[in-house]
């Protein structure tokens, strides 16, 4: 050992034995018993997973807080209990520097260095705050008396907990590579002549029952919020656009914006009847994902009666596809040919026997599995390729699985793809993605467009918002025009 590096660990040890000696001279107290209990009940994460049930009970940020926490804190855990302390064998503090009614009665046999329960602590915490801001700021004080109790009872280094706390909080910062943390749309330029729509007056608001959670019609809810709106009901086995379009038609004096409360399949309907009308469209999210109206800002139907009051929203692209020398198809978020269309299908053909998430999941595993690759021609030549995706606007992060939208009236598109014609791509594709490093990978393709104009060889499917739509073997993208959103402007936007 270097004289620099042995005079840096007596340092450390002349403060972890300080910190220790005082903790011991410490009053008895309540304190004691509490944190013997706190320590104890995050041993295997188990307090943590706790608060993250509570959480996950919840839609939206909590529930991705939620995710991320536990994904943050596994990894920390087998970073911290399993790889740090293995290669750094340090004995725990000696059980006679602190009283007896102090310590713990069983007492880790394990390396002190770092702190398992500090590095989870950090990380789940962590990973809360990065989702829901508010809630990991409720967190912290129970995150940093966990790691504390670890010195309090006796079985840690004040050294050990600093450093675990850093890992844990480290894995979680890192967790945004793979997954990006959502941003609001803060760059989408506002539009300032929405009309105010006080108590949803001027409203004619579309209801799909059928979208998001079974058995719950959101229309009851949607009613009480926005009285004076008019609320329709989806028709079985109807065209929700001509539902809409008649509506209109009957009162066409006093109609100031038009709503949707369903998934992104419906709300790309409605969108269509807002761009050909020139009118603001109102967004309930009610769907299973709600991806555009995350995209949007829109988090609830509280927030979203405070901006139709106040009549603030943004601007935001529609995008179309012709399929073949057809009439134009409207979509709000993506679309794509290939492997995703597959999947689409089958997901479809499943879920009505054992529901949506359940049938995505297998819906997947058996697409990956069963994947072929196709022929296609853009950008002035032919690609042999797993997927083409294009998306309404640029989407975040570059490189990367498409997560969300920071902007969404770019007028432009966002086209990526997963090259076929290389050997072992979509290993090679996997290891990229779990590496970080998908957009240095050649297996990858990024561009962004104004529009875009698709040959294959043979007509393949082609899904957008979630939805297979047709088959054809000319396509053209572009987009179709701009609408305004209501969307709640939020302190720091």
């Amino acid at each position: 050992m270097s004289g620099w590096l042995r005079r840096r660990v007596f340092v450390v040890g002349r403060f972890d034995r300080a910190v220790s000696g005082t903790v011991a001279q410490l009053p008895i107290s309540a304190v004691d018993t509490g944190m013997r209990g706190l320590t104890r009940s995050a041993d295997h994460g188990l307090l943590w997973f706790t608060v993250a049930a509570v959480l996950a009970s919840r839609k939206g940020a909590p529930r991705r807080a939620a995710v991320r926490g536990v994904a943050s804190l596994t990894g920390a855990s087998i970073l911290a209990n399993i790889v740090l302390k293995a290669v750094f064998a340090r004995r725990r503090p000696a059980a006679e520097l602190l009283p007896p009614y102090r310590r713990l009665v069983r007492r880790p046999a394990s390396s002190s260095f770092p702190s398992g329960h500090a590095a989870s602590a950090a990380a789940f915490a962590t990973a809360v705050a990065l989702e829901s801001p508010r809630t990991g700021l409720a967190l912290a004080p129970l995150a940093a008396t966990v790691a504390y109790s670890r010195v309090h009872t006796g079985v840690h280094w004040s050294s050990d907990v600093l450093v675990g706390a850093s890992v844990g909080a480290g894995v979680a910062l890192a967790t945004r590579r793979w997954w990006p943390v959502r941003e609001s749309p803060i760059h989408s330029r506002p539009v300032r002549e929405a009309p105010r729509l006080v108590d949803g007056k001027g409203l004619v608001l579309l209801v799909n029952p059928a979208s998001g959670d079974a058995g719950y019609d959101p229309a009851d809810d949607i009613a009480a919020v926005l009285p004076a709106a008019r609320l329709l009901r989806t028709e079985p086995g109807g065209d929700p656009v001509e539902q809409l379009e008649r509506a209109l038609a009957e009162r066409t004096q006093d109609t100031a914006a038009v709503g949707v409360a369903g998934g992104d399949g419906t709300v790309a309907a409605v969108a269509r009847v807002a761009l050909r009308h020139g009118l603001p469209l109102v967004v309930v999210p009610t769907g299973t994902l709600n991806h555009f109206a995350r995209d949007v800002g829109v988090r609830g139907l509280a927030g979203l009666a405070e901006s139709l009051e106040a009549g603030e929203a943004v601007a935001v692209d529609v995008a179309s596809v012709r399929l073949g020398d057809g009439e134009p198809h409207y979509l709000i978020n993506t679309a794509s040919v290939g492997a995703y269309p597959e999947l689409v299908r089958r997901r479809e053909q499943w879920e009505g026997r054992w529901g949506k998430w359940p049938a995505f999941a297998a819906a997947l595993l058996v697409t990956l599995r069963r994947a072929e690759p196709i022929r296609i021609h853009f950008d002035g030549r032919w690609h042999e390729v797993w997927f083409l995706f294009v998306g309404n606007g640029p989407y975040h992060p570059h490189g990367a699985i498409p997560a969300f939208r920071p902007r969404m009236d770019s007028g432009l598109l966002d086209i990526r793809w997963l090259r076929a014609d290389l050997r072992l791509s979509r290993t090679r594709a996997m290891i990229a993605l779990l590496l970080a490093a998908l957009g240095h990978s050649k297996v990858y393709g990024e561009r962004i467009v104004s529009e875009l104009t698709v040959e294959l060889p043979d007509a393949e499917a082609l899904a957008t918002d979630g939805e297979v739509i047709g088959e054809a073997n000319r396509l053209r993208f572009a987009v179709a025009g701009r609408i305004a959103v209501y969307h709640r402007h939020l302190a720091g936007e």
